[in-house]
């Protein structure tokens, strides 16, 4: 059984087609830079066409989710989703099951298929990238809330708020690739657009002391958030997503700083890393099929 897989990002739609063994078939990306809900839907009806035989489809999208509808009560970083019954259009449009569901559980869910977190019945994921997401698994199950909210650790606090505007101290405004771009942006007066996270931690490797301060607050916030994570969900591991992980030290620099605060909080890089969207999103859909006798 083969499924047409779309993780839809900050920036790109990642797009694949996965067999119901979690192997990726074939797969590709498209910018979506400017996040108008037109354009993304073209481009999935678009790879469909080049794609046929697909029995399925699995999204993983931003923003609260209602995974039985297939709703998107708010897209998160794609606001043009908001309100959008996003697995009804596709199947109207194709004649195709869908399926839709957030983009953090999705990569949760991967772990849990095929990954590191198969044997696991408590742990966390954590995606670090444009922004902040996250999902918890606990007991054996993922944990969703009273209303699809579950699991926004980016909205968690790092210092009390001293205006009316939250969300400037919270964890998304704090140890994100876009908070590093822009902190280290704005002590160096240059355009942020011309900044990549990348940037920032080759200039703190060359021992720029601009760029180690920014890098050291990174990691100071994004361990205190980890650590509150731990206090809170006792997990048998926190596992980490996002472009982040591809820096060869970032465990290890990151370990130092949870290091201080003396417990024995277990941290690892998610398995796929950008295919982990679409794998999840897979096994979701999978999980949500009528049971053949």
């Amino acid at each position: 059984m083969n499924i047409a897989a779309f993780d839809i990002g900050g920036t790109s739609l990642k797009m694949g087609v996965v067999d119901d063994r979690g192997n990726i078939l074939t797969q590709e990306s498209a910018d979506i830079s400017h996040n108008a809900r037109d354009k993304i839907l073209e481009e999935i009806v678009g790879w469909l066409e080049k794609n046929p035989g697909c029995e399925g489809i699995a999204v993983s999208t931003p923003g609260y989710i209602d995974p039985d509808k297939g709703f998107i009560e708010m897209g998160g970083t794609i606001r043009d989703f908001d309100g959008f019954h996003l697995s009804q259009w596709l199947t109207e449009k194709t004649a195709l099951p869908a399926t839709v569901e957030n983009d953090a559980h999705c990569a949760l869910l991967a772990e849990y298929w095929l990954g590191k977190a198969k044997k696991l019945n408590d742990f966390l994921m954590l995606t670090i990238g444009t922004g902040m997401g996250g999902a918890a698994f606990c007991n054996g199950a993922l944990i969703r809330g009273g209303r699809n909210r579950a699991g926004e650790f980016g909205c968690l606090l790092t210092s009390r708020p001293t205006s009316s505007d939250i969300e400037r101290h919270t964890m998304s405004q704090s140890c994100t690739m876009t908070a590093l771009r822009e902190n280290y942006s704005q002590l160096t007066d240059r355009p942020v657009d011309d900044v990549s996270g990348k940037d920032v931690f080759d200039a703190c490797d060359r021992q720029e002391k601009t760029a180690q301060q920014v890098v050291e607050k990174f990691y100071q916030d994004l361990a205190a958030c980890l650590y509150n994570l731990f206090s809170v969900f006792d997990p048998q591991m926190i596992f980490i997503g996002g472009g982040i992980t591809a820096r060869e030290p970032f465990l290890e620099e990151l370990s130092e700083q949870l290091a201080k605060y003396q417990i024995d909080i277990r941290i690892d890089a998610a398995t796929y890393g950008n295919d982990s969207g679409m794998l999840g999103a897979t096994w979701n859909f999978l999980q949500r099929q009528p049971q053949k006798n």
